[in-house]
């Protein structure tokens, strides 16, 4: 039976991976996980198959035999806030530690869940895997760069997905809320096409990952294949209440620019970008090799996630 160390279990995506591994683990022919979080959340359903485990990625003694009788690594955990030595010690040190622990433990197969950020400032219109060089401009995604780095020379697969929607999350669509408020119009007519993908697409795409018997190695994209219009995502999130009806008034980007710098608010010029201009990543060949549908898209998960996001727009 394939044996699984987890880290991020508590996690935006680390929790729906863990829920997707123990629900195939129902049927009795799943793999078992080691889900790893500084302290094991209380009143945690019972999950079968997975027992949990106390560590800090920035504290290597807590990670000696953690990886004691695993098969695969999947390191979802990740600092994507904070100064440059917070970020440091979780995103390069952390992992630098961990692999040490899967050397040690003899664990063979490794993926980390990286971002489609580490490429930087856009425009970027499907592209390949580093068909455009990172060039990330936020210590967050500089120190995940630098943790690919290490994942890749150990011989793991790294994955690059975009934007991630669903229930957890709290940068996108909290951002999205920030900038339709204060650039009330359709970013340039709202063409823009991003790579985007729901949490538990994502999930399922990881936990194939981690039952199959050969990674794919190297760098992946990792989003839905078929990128998402701005408008497009705009108008379903309004629809389910998770955002205001955005005007129809089709501003060119320099004025939304000049808007955003007026109104006070807490998403930079640099994150306006990312969402409103072109940035997408051709994700089609990881789906191919892991085996796994899909499905029918990020929209068509926001209906699962709504409640959730209704809730942080009146917070």
């Amino acid at each position: 039976m394939t044996r699984i160390l987890l880290t991020g279990a508590t996690g935006f995506v680390g929790s729906t991976v863990l829920r997707a591994l123990a629900r195939s683990r129902r049927g009795g022919s799943g793999p078992a996980v080691r889900a790893v979080a500084r302290a094991a959340p209380a009143g945690q359903e019972a999950l079968p198959g997975v027992e949990w485990a106390r560590a800090d990625l920035t504290d290597p003694a807590s990670l000696r035999g953690l990886g004691a009788g695993c098969d695969v690594l999947l390191h979802l955990a990740a600092r994507v806030g904070g100064d440059a030595g917070d970020c440091a010690a979780v995103n390069v040190g952390g992992t630098s530690a961990l692999l040490a622990e899967a050397r040690r433990a003899g664990i063979g197969r490794i993926v980390l869940l990286s971002t489609a950020a580490v490429y930087g400032a856009g425009p970027h219109r499907g592209i390949t895997v580093d068909e455009v060089a990172p060039a990330p401009v936020s210590e967050a995604s500089r120190t995940r760069l630098a943790a690919e780095r290490l994942v890749l020379a150990a011989g793991g697969t790294v994955l690059r997905p975009g934007l991630i929607l669903g229930t957890g999350d709290r940068w996108v669509v909290p951002a999205l809320a920030d900038l339709v408020r204060r650039v009330p119009a359709r970013w340039d007519g709202g063409r823009g096409l991003l790579s985007v993908v729901d949490v538990h697409d994502l999930a399922r795409l990881i936990a194939a990952l981690a039952r199959t018997e050969r990674l794919p190695g190297g760098c992946r994209h990792a989003s839905h294949p078929v990128p998402v219009r701005v408008g497009d995502l705009l108008d379903a999130l309004a629809g389910h209440g998770a955002l205001p009806e955005v005007p129809e008034r089709h501003w060119p980007l320099e004025r939304c620019l000049a808007e955003l710098s007026r109104s006070p608010g807490w998403v930079s010029e640099r994150q306006f970008r990312l969402l409103a201009e072109d940035h997408w990543y051709d994700s089609r060949e990881i789906w191919r090799l892991a085996d796994v549908p899909p499905g029918p898209g990020p929209l068509a998960g926001l209906a699962g996630a709504a409640h959730w996001y209704r809730g942080l727009l009146v917070a």
